[in-house]
């Protein structure tokens, strides 16, 4: 059975590409904005993994995994960003507010690996 994972994104395309690349390997759920990945998570118990853009408008990436970790810390959490590495971003990182952060375009390939390892080792 797939793992669901959910994506979330302001741009509709970049929803499209990411779940056009991953649903072979994932049940993939998107959200256009943080409120909508947080109405997802509180109803989809399934999602074991939460990927999220950086730069969105009202909340950015995240606030909204902080947000989210609220009521769901067993989930595993990425940043994908079209931006080099903020010391916002490497302080979640070191913290652990974030497993990793992805590189606009991404490379679904690395993503697939990445949260496999990730899964597995849960």
């Amino acid at each position: 059975m797939k793992k669901t994972i959910l994506y979330v994104d302001d741009e509709p395309i970049n929803l499209r590409l990411f779940a056009l690349n991953l649903k072979r390997d994932f049940n993939v759920l998107t959200a256009e904005s943080a409120a909508q990945g947080l109405e997802k998570l509180n109803t989809n118990e399934d999602i074991c993994v939460v990927i999220s853009d950086m730069r969105m408008p009202e909340m950015n990436g995240l606030e909204f995994i902080m947000k989210a970790r609220t009521d769901r810390s067993d989930i595993k959490y990425y940043i994908l960003t079209g931006y080099d590495i903020t010391y916002e971003i490497a302080e979640a990182l070191a913290n652990g507010v974030i497993n990793e952060y992805f590189s606009k375009p991404f490379e679904a390939r690395r993503i697939i690996e990445v949260i496999n390892r990730e899964i597995e080792s849960k």
